[in-house]
């Protein structure tokens, strides 16, 4: 990765990516490189600039942005995708993660929390917005019942569980992984992937629903 954090912005949203362009041209760390309006060009720009993270939109007309994430994670994995949408659904996370994405973030992310979930990309990390994640934590602590089997419990280990039950009082990865001892990187794998995407294969997010 270059010394400064290289950006591509895919949206069909002009107003938006100006806004987003113009926001990370005030920091010194980011170098927006490229621009696109929908999934084909963002392809195209994407094998063309190599960015280190792309920001691209779930839903745009022609190509959309999870078709869009299929091709630049399978052909340019070196390249971290985040998911910048309006969509709160669930199945649209666990489709974005399976597809290849980094992360997954909303559009009403704060400002700082956004520019730190970019740099976290460009570092490899994955990053889902902590809206999002709630969704999920929530459907696990209040699964269907079909689904509450003894066995569908025990699938998450103690560690795990204590994780959850942080995440759902509000507490922060960092916090978390110095209050259970362990590295950030494992709690942020725990939720952000393995958790996250068992909780929706199960149904478990589909309990809000309920």
């Amino acid at each position: 990765m270059s010394e400064k954090i290289r950006v591509l912005l895919v949206d069909d949203h002009t107003l938006f990516r100006s806004g987003i362009k113009s926001l990370l041209q005030r920091n010194d760390d980011f170098e927006v490189v490229g621009e696109a309006g929908d999934g084909l060009e963002g392809i195209k720009r994407a094998r063309s600039l190599k960015p280190d993270v792309t920001l691209l939109d779930l839903h745009m007309p022609g190509v959309s942005g999870l078709e869009a994430v299929k091709v630049i994670a399978e052909e340019m994995p070196e390249v971290s995708v985040l998911m910048l949408t309006v969509s709160e659904d669930a199945q649209d996370l666990v489709d974005a993660l399976r597809a290849g994405a980094s992360g997954y973030l909303l559009k009403n992310i704060e400002t700082d929390a956004l520019i730190d979930a970019i740099r976290r990309a460009a570092q490899g990390e994955s990053v889902v917005s902590q809206q999002m994640t709630a969704k999920l934590i929530q459907g696990v602590r209040n699964p269907p019942k079909a689904e509450a089997t003894s066995g569908e419990r025990d699938r998450f280990s103690p560690r795990e569980r204590d994780i959850l039950l942080s995440l759902a009082h509000g507490e922060s990865n960092k916090e978390i992984a110095r209050k259970l001892d362990l590295a950030e990187s494992t709690v942020k794998i725990h939720v952000q992937k393995q958790v996250a995407l068992y909780a929706v294969e199960h149904g478990y997010a589909q309990a809000r629903h309920a």
